[in-house]
């Protein structure tokens, strides 16, 4: 008896160190999420770019590789990245305001990985280590900017200090627009691409066409929405997922044909 309750308070004391490890800000997207993206992206790319890409990535899918700047928040070699999945922003900006404050950002962020990401890529001189890691980044990071909650609030970590109960389960906003939303659907990734891509002639145009700052504003955007129809401790179901579910679907969308965008640009 005393031996199987020593093993319980060992495993509960396990449960809360592993838990003071995890990453502030929640996993753009989930796995399904990214791997979404990656799946749409992968419909859009040209034989020349998916040539480039497996040059690079070999085997391993534009999905498959789309989790890996998660996977490897488990490894603290890689810490000095944490920022890059997200730019901070405050509520209540207009489009000027929010062109500001990622003109005048320094530090390394969603906005200012991006461009490097890129610039990694498109050098001669880049090893094939550093062009496969900018590229896993690159789709992964391409994928967190259309997740709105990575353009969010610094004072509540991106929405990960709103508390919300999502099907009576305590939870926060971040996650849900991260996983729970996305899992609701009870769809594979592939399956979850093949449903929402369906993009009109002015969709792609129009998406295909849109600068690194007005991306980032359109999730602001959405940012804002959320914040204001999702108050602290609401009770979030079937009526939640009803109203946001659409715009989940072409946030998705969005970043999967603007991935396949910039790596048919950078192998143009």
């Amino acid at each position: 008896m005393i031996s199987e309750l020593i093993k319980k308070k060992l495993a509960t004391a396990a449960l809360i160190c592993s838990m003071a490890y995890l990453p502030i800000h929640a996993n753009a997207w989930g796995m399904i999420g990214h791997r979404v993206v990656g799946e749409i992206a992968d419909s859009y790319i040209n034989a020349k770019t998916r040539k480039a890409i497996q040059a690079i990535l070999g085997p391993e899918s534009i999905a498959m590789s789309a989790n890996w700047g998660d996977f490897i928040k488990s490894d603290s070699t890689y810490n000095y990245m944490y920022n890059w999945h997200f730019v901070n922003l405050p509520g209540g900006l207009d489009k000027q305001g929010v062109y500001n404050i990622l003109e005048a950002e320094k530090s390394p962020s969603l906005y200012t990985k991006i461009p490097e990401l890129i610039a990694v890529l498109k050098k001669a001189s880049s090893t094939a280590d550093e062009k496969k890691l900018a590229l896993r980044m690159l789709i992964h990071i391409a994928g967190d900017l259309c997740q709105p909650m990575h353009v969010a609030h610094k004072e509540d970590l991106g929405g990960n200090r709103v508390s919300v109960l999502w099907f009576n389960e305590k939870s926060n906003l971040h996650r849900v627009w991260d996983e729970q939303l996305i899992e609701y659907q009870q769809l594979s990734y592939t399956e979850y691409a093949k449903a929402i891509n369906h993009p009109s002639a002015v969709q792609l145009y129009n998406w295909r066409n849109t600068s690194l700052k007005d991306c980032i504003y359109e999730s602001y955007l959405v940012c804002g929405k959320i914040y204001e129809n999702t108050k602290p401790d609401s009770k979030l179901s079937y009526r939640y997922n009803f109203d946001w579910a659409e715009t989940l679907n072409q946030q998705l969308l969005k970043g999967g044909i603007r991935l396949a965008k910039m790596l048919n640009d950078i192998y143009a």
